[in-house]
């Protein structure tokens, strides 16, 4: 559905008569607001889903760091994923 200029004037044209230049300002803020908030609408499942995921990731880091604390593990200027791996070869060599 591509509108060119002739038909977008022709619309307008239209929808200045039908509303007249005095109710066109309202409309067109009533339209801007409304924009708007369908936009913010759309985006509330995003921040919905990246807010649990955020939990969880932060759930799953406090578990690791609480696990190496139990082993005696050092947590101090290292990365989440070397502390697991630590965690894993230090649960292997107690296994074996």
């Amino acid at each position: 559905m591509g509108l060119r200029t002739p038909e977008l004037v022709v619309i307008l044209f239209i929808i200045l008569l039908l509303f007249g230049g005095k109710k066109l300002p309202e409309l067109a803020r009533s339209m801007g607001s409304a924009v708007k908030e369908y936009t913010a609408a759309a985006k509330e499942p995003v921040k919905y889903v990246e807010g649990m995921t955020k939990d969880k990731d932060e759930e799953e880091r406090e578990a690791i760091l609480e696990a190496a604390k139990k082993l005696g593990i050092e947590t101090e200027g290292r990365s989440i994923s070397e502390i697991a791996q630590d965690i894993v070869k230090s649960t292997e060599k107690s296994e074996a």
